[in-house]
């Protein structure tokens, strides 16, 4: 365990598995570390539930989706799961615990986004993909068994930065309007001086230099004028927006960040619920079968989707 920190000690198996691999030097090592660290946290769809991988039509290509569908018949509502990495690392498979996690916990069908990775794919290359996903859910929804009116937006990390954006988006294009977003430990803007970047600077699983590795490996030239729907921190309209839930971690870089933005959404008149998981870092619903605190952290995450898709 840290000294620096008081991290609850059922997140001490996630901190011990992303330091058993020592700093890699490539993207291709980092990328390899990510999937080792991710995968050796995973554990097995259970068999109740179905899954099904598709490709869906995007502008630019097809998109790789991953459905999962719990128990039942009828039409069933919907989660976007968009994962995390830093828009830089991650995909299905890495994501999969959380994503069957989300389907067995709200009993809704959930599809998990493989959105393209930057550098390689910098912005807006993982918003369209996002957004192209959302829009054939929503077009293609009585064909693929899902109630179309009755949709939500799931992301933690990068993720959470793709949900609310796509969120912004959907309001400003008047594309396919979203129940809900939930936003786990987003990245949402660019001040690195607020209390939570100076006191978790060096905090484990996500670093404050990590955080302006990822932003510049996702933005590229944009980033010193990022645009809302890479940034939604930086959006001058915050109104007419799904509500919200917007959960961050006590030792997270990030965490401020997400806190502003929940009083930000609020103050423009979007429902919102802000959590904040004492104890906890960046990175912990990969943490829930470590113990009943993790565990009713992913629960309270469930719990606001399963309110607001009426399940």
């Amino acid at each position: 365990m840290s000294l620096a920190f008081d991290i609850h000690p059922e997140l001490q198996g996630l901190i011990d598995a992303a330091n058993f691999w020592p700093p890699q030097e490539s993207l291709a090592g980092e990328r390899a570390y990510w999937a080792e660290f991710c995968l050796s946290l995973n554990r097995p769809c259970p068999p109740g539930i179905a899954v099904e991988d598709r490709r869906f039509p995007c502008r630019d290509a097809a998109v790789p989706v991953r459905l999962y569908r719990p128990p039942g018949d009828g039409k069933l509502p919907c989660i976007v799961y968009l994962h995390d990495g830093g828009w830089v690392l991650g995909g299905l498979d890495t994501s999969d615990s959380i994503a069957w996690g989300l389907c067995e916990g709200t009993g809704a069908v959930v599809a998990s986004v493989d959105y393209r990775l930057a550098p390689e794919h910098p912005y807006p290359a993982a918003f369209d993909d996002a957004y192209a996903v959302l829009q054939h859910l929503s077009a293609k929804a009585a064909t693929l068994g899902i109630d179309g009116t009755r949709i939500a937006l799931c992301g933690d990390s990068a993720g959470g930065n793709l949900a609310t954006a796509l969120c912004l988006a959907a309001r400003d294009l008047d594309g396919p309007r979203p129940v809900a977003q939930a936003l786990v430990y987003p990245v949402l803007g660019v001040d690195f001086e607020t209390r939570s970047h100076r006191e978790n600077a060096e905090a484990p699983l996500l670093s404050g230099e990590a955080v302006k590795s990822y932003l510049r490996a996702y933005l590229g030239r944009r980033l010193r004028r990022p645009p809302p729907y890479a940034l939604p921190m930086l959006a001058e309209d915050l109104g007419g927006l799904p509500p919200a839930l917007v959960h961050t971690a006590q030792f997270d870089p990030l965490r401020d960040e997400g806190e502003n933005y929940a009083e930000s959404l609020s103050l423009a008149g979007t429902p919102t619920l802000y959590r904040c998981a004492a104890r906890m870092t960046h990175s912990f619903l990969r943490a829930r079968f470590a113990g009943p605190a993790a565990r009713a952290e992913f629960d309270f995450l469930c719990d606001f989707l399963k309110e607001k898709l009426g399940l």
